[in-house]
């Protein structure tokens, strides 16, 4: 039998082998990049300590702010404003707003003053870093649409917009939001 017969394929063989088994031995002597998440914070994030819940009055100026947003834009959406306690204080469903984002709205506002963070930490934190373990939390909705209310360093509430896509609840809450953020 010729040498050079069984050589070659032979050669090709372990050439093959290489390409498949030399990334994966490299790959094992790499050193994995540090999780992110096992980083310890000297402070607590999102730290804003619960402040008196919002009242009736400052609910609805805020409501009355998002809507006066959503009519100018014609966005027809749902409004919600609950305390610090993330009660239900009040609620706006705008003339045709889509009637499954009632509970949406309600929630992403809950979600706001539980956590003490906008709704869109959850959805950039699924989105842009891949924290799926959020998935796994109480009450939490990652769209954006939730916005903490803010007087004086302490949350009284939060106010939550859905019915449109998460870009235009979100600029309808920072509207209604900007009458106690300041």
């Amino acid at each position: 039998m010729n040498k050079k017969r069984i050589f070659t394929p032979l050669r090709a063989l372990l050439a093959a082998l290489a390409v498949v088994v030399a990334p994966q031995i490299l790959a094992a002597d790499a050193v994995p990049a540090p999780d992110p998440r096992d980083v310890v914070p000297d402070q607590m994030p999102n730290f804003i300590p619960y402040g008196a819940p919002i009242s009736a009055q400052r609910a609805q100026a805020a409501i009355q702010a998002a809507a006066a947003e959503a009519a100018h834009r014609g966005w027809p959406l749902n409004i919600a404003v609950v305390d610090s306690g993330a009660n239900l204080v009040a609620f706006l469903r705008m003339d045709g707003a889509q009637l499954a984002s009632i509970s949406i709205a309600e929630h992403k506002a809950r979600t706001a003053a539980k956590f003490r963070r906008p709704t869109k930490a959850f959805e950039d934190g699924l989105q842009n870093k891949d924290y799926k373990y959020m998935l796994t939390l109480d009450d939490v909705i990652a769209s954006r649409g939730g916005i903490p209310l803010v007087e004086d360093g302490k949350l009284i509430g939060a106010i939550g917009c859905s019915g449109g896509t998460g870009s235009q609840d979100q600029v309808v809450c920072s509207a209604g939001a900007a009458t106690i953020n300041k």
